[in-house]
């Protein structure tokens, strides 16, 4: 089955370019000029991933991606003229698994967007079809995180971004060990390269999902000169 993306893009010319260079490597594309138009699509439409500009008529791209995360975890790639450091780590910190700053190759953008897919479905599955800590279910099969509500009829899902769930699952299969942003961002992004600020984003956006007092945090803990390790130690 192809790709499902979703464009939001309000120049007509940009989105039509991007929707060309996906469709050339078999994607199906949907595009939208405003946020509001694709919030109202979701319900019909379940892309794979998103394409988000954030300089959109009526709500920004910002907005758009708090309400989108509330409901959905596909992947979503920022395309952005914006590239003041404050908006980028906004977007990341809002939900967003990378950010692209114009003008941009459609190339890259294209390459970027196999390897986000490609990662997804690629996602080793533990020997465990789930993992349980606390009022939390991790289910491996679906990808998604669960809170158990008492009294509910059935798991509340936690709303994870692509790059949230694999930061968490990377963390857990190393239970108890302290891994560096250096060894996380290898694992997670699949290179050594990059930007490693992005490692301590997630883990604090993770921390606010699932911790009860993110600054004292009882699983994602921090360990003073070595990382991060996922711990079940009180």
């Amino acid at each position: 089955m192809n790709s499902k993306i979703l464009i939001i893009e309000d120049v007509k010319e940009m989105s039509d370019l991007i929707s060309l260079y996906l469709k050339k490597e078999g994607m199906d594309t949907m595009q939208c000029e405003s946020a509001e138009d694709a919030l109202a699509l979701l319900e019909s439409y379940s892309p794979d991933l998103v394409v988000l500009d954030l300089n959109l008529p009526g709500i920004d791209g910002f907005e758009f991606l708090k309400q989108f995360r509330s409901h959905f975890s596909v992947p979503v790639i920022i395309v952005s003229a914006r590239d003041a450091d404050e908006d980028i780590i906004s977007g990341l910190g809002g939900g967003a698994d990378e950010f692209i700053t114009k003008p941009f190759s459609p190339k890259v953008l294209v390459a970027r967007i196999k390897a986000i897919m490609r990662r997804s479905q690629e996602a080793a599955v533990p020997a465990g079809s789930t993992f349980s800590f606390g009022e939390y279910l991790l289910d491996y099969n679906s990808f998604t995180l669960k809170r158990i509500v008492p009294g509910a009829p059935r798991p509340e899902r936690v709303p994870l971004s692509t790059k949230e769930y694999e930061v968490l699952v990377c963390l857990i299969e190393h239970i108890e060990t302290p891994m560096s942003p250096e060894q996380i961002y290898a694992e997670v992004w699949k290179t050594e390269f990059g930007d490693l600020s992005a490692v301590a984003v997630y883990v604090q956006r993770l921390r606010k999902k699932i911790e009860k007092d993110p600054s004292k945090p009882q699983y994602l803990k921090t360990v003073f000169g070595m990382g991060y390790c996922f711990s079940l130690k009180s």
